[in-house]
């Protein structure tokens, strides 16, 4: 068993007398894609049932190919697919020729009815819950079809895991407005993207922080001459950002290495990039890692060079470890848990210079690491899972009244 299963384990392994135990479900748009927010759904759906709870793992589509997390065999919880495979994406019906467009009102009528058919299984199964459980919408997509099925009797909380600013550059900004206008309670990462919504005139906005992943018993002892970056290479994950920052800094410390882990779309471009400016021999491609935990002690620093994120998981993981971080400042998920100059440092978005720069005061500097190091490692503990749960606990029963 992986240490982060090993975490999810420890703690709350028993039923607690101080709440009461509920069905919960948790509904995303799939099961089993791979990212954070599957990450986070299974996270809680273990913690819930450690506390005693009936958990059941909703997806609204199977994961798409070659994106498919491995889960365990063996969950305590249950987990269903509503659709065995995706419907067809629909295209706007725009002036005259949309309207008089046959074959898309027909695709358009197809979907429709199939979302009814399926919104109907969500209610067979909400139908049986006992009073006073709770759905929990990860991500505003799943909240089209808890939309159309019956959740009388039921506490329907909606999630948003990005920054308001990401999106509010989104389609999922009207989505939120629309879907989530009437749920019990909408949740942000953070208390200033609550604030953003509730300028939305949404005042059933509350903010709840991720959960941390994992603590491990051994931290980083940060002596490898090592950086490492854990994500899908993705554009708005920013490795490009990081290759163009390391190509600032390598040359000044040519026994260092970067290490990247993740896979996507964007590898070949990345690597090609990554020949370009001559950083073949200081930069390891490692692929996907099912040993975070690992990846992280045989490191000394941790990038992160996303151009957009919410309550980036990764960074959590790497402050728990003790490796000190150095991150663009992108949203209020990442200034929340980096506080600049102390646990980490935080670079203006799309600046390398500076990144580059603060990468290599810490590469240079054993003590600031592991200063910084150390007082990461502490200050990641105010999102343990006993902390987070409790939160969630005290949100269901206020939910109740």
């Amino acid at each position: 068993m992986t240490e982060q299963k090993n975490e999810l384990k420890r703690g709350a392994t028993s039923m607690c007398n101080d709440h009461t135990a509920r069905d919960i479900f948790l509904v995303s748009n799939s099961v089993d894609e791979l990212g954070g927010i599957t990450s986070f759904t299974h996270q809680m759906a273990q913690l819930f049932t450690n506390r005693g709870h009936a958990v059941h793992v909703l997806g609204i589509v199977p994961a798409p190919e070659g994106r498919r997390a491995d889960l365990d065999d063996d969950l305590p919880y249950r987990t269903t697919t509503l659709y065995d495979v995706h419907p067809p994406s629909l295209k706007p019906l725009r002036g005259i020729k949309g309207k008089l467009d046959l074959v898309e009102r027909r695709r358009r009528a197809a979907r429709e009815a199939g979302m009814r058919e399926q919104a109907a299984k969500l209610t067979a199964l909400f139908r049986v819950a006992r009073p006073g459980s709770v759905v929990i919408v990860t991500q505003v997509w799943a909240m089209e079809w808890v939309a159309l099925a019956d959740t009388t009797g039921l506490r329907v909380i909606g999630m948003s895991h990005e920054s308001f600013e990401t999106c509010r550059k989104s389609s999922r900004f009207a989505r939120v407005k629309k879907y989530y206008a009437d749920v019990d309670r909408m949740l942000t990462l953070t208390r200033e993207d609550a604030d953003l919504w509730i300028r939305q005139r949404f005042d059933h906005v509350g903010a709840m922080p991720n959960p941390l992943p994992f603590f491990p018993d051994q931290p980083s002892p940060r002596t490898a001459k090592r950086v490492v970056s854990i994500g899908r290479l993705h554009e708005e994950k920013g490795v490009d950002l990081l290759l163009d920052a390391w190509a600032k800094v390598a040359p000044r410390h040519p026994d260092w290495m970067l290490r990247i882990y993740g896979s996507g779309e964007e590898e070949a471009a990345l690597k090609k990039q990554c020949a370009e400016l001559g950083l073949v021999d200081s930069v390891e491609w490692m692929g996907r890692t099912s040993d975070v935990p690992g990846a992280l002690r045989e490191s000394s620093l941790f990038a992160l060079s996303s151009r957009g994120e919410g309550f980036p998981l990764s960074l959590m993981e790497a402050m728990a470890t003790a490796v000190p971080c150095v991150a663009f400042n992108v949203a209020p998920g990442v200034r929340e848990i980096i506080t600049d100059g102390e646990n980490g440092y935080l670079a203006p978005p799309g600046s390398t210079e500076e990144f580059a720069r603060r990468l290599d005061e810490l590469m240079t500097d054993q003590a600031l690491r592991d200063r910084m190091g150390e007082q990461a490692r502490n200050d990641i503990q105010r999102y343990s899972t006993d902390e987070i749960i409790a939160r969630w606990e005290s949100l269901f029963t206020l939910l109740e009244r």
